[in-house]
């Protein structure tokens, strides 16, 4: 049996195959998400501009979409948050991170997906990325003219700064 590329531990044929080909609709936000990666995966162009809302449709050309597909190895899918989109509500977010290599260079592609649904299907709407993280510094700055951190006795600007 193999394994679902969501990451979901289910196989294929039990998770993202029945949603890709078209027997059966995602219940929820995440669902969608997840065969959404797997369609991407698996190079399921059809299945990525069906599932995208008709009013978005025209953000992207099916060449692309399949070039980025075949040209990339995918590598895996964390979901790392969701709000709402659960069986009952019309909206939801997911936030996640897919991981692929493309010309040979790992990227992590971090992004809030945003999906609707309409008349009992859910769609991807649009996605962002996330706002950064604010660095907090739990130590003081060592200032140009203190004493080195490292121990030397010289001024932290003619040792490591």
């Amino acid at each position: 049996m193999e394994p679902c590329p969501c990451g979901s531990s289910l196989p294929y044929s039990e998770c993202c195959e029945p949603l890709i080909r078209n027997e059966k609709s995602a219940e929820t936000a995440e669902a969608l998400m997840r065969s959404r990666y797997t369609a991407y995966a698996k190079t399921e162009v059809e299945y990525i501009i069906r599932t995208t809302h008709p009013e978005q449709r025209k953000q992207d050309s099916e060449q692309n979409i399949r070039e980025w597909s075949r040209n990339s190895t995918w590598l895996g899918l964390q979901i790392l948050k969701t709000e709402a989109g659960a069986a009952d509500d019309k909206a939801g977010i997911v936030e996640f991170i897919a991981t692929y290599t493309e010309s040979g260079e790992q990227v992590e592609h971090h992004e809030l997906a945003q999906f609707k649904k309409e008349n009992g299907k859910w769609f991807f709407w649009d996605g962002t990325a996330p706002k950064p993280k604010q660095y907090v510094r739990e130590s003081p700055k060592t200032g140009r003219n203190d004493p080195c951190p490292c121990g030397s006795g010289k001024k932290f600007k003619k040792c490591c700064g």
